[in-house]
């Protein structure tokens, strides 16, 4: 159970330092990124870590992030 916890939070950390270097990013690039992140640790804490889990919530938060910041045309 240590171990899970140990694993999220270096998850979590790892995703904020990435973010750092983002700043040429557009906004809707950025969001898709962080969605993926976060959809990732929620997948993963959901289905208890599983590979699949952690892929399928970041494949969803990516969408979701880059839908939601879609420019105005």
């Amino acid at each position: 159970m240590k171990i899970k916890q140990i694993a999220s939070a270096a998850a979590i950390v790892t995703l904020s330092l990435s973010l750092g270097a983002c700043e040429n990013m557009s906004r809707q690039d950025k969001a898709t990124a962080l969605g993926a992140g976060a959809g990732a640790v929620v997948g993963g804490a959901l289905t208890g870590g599983s590979a699949a889990g952690v892929v399928g919530g970041a494949a969803v938060g990516g969408v979701v992030g880059n839908q939601v910041t879609k420019p105005t045309r």
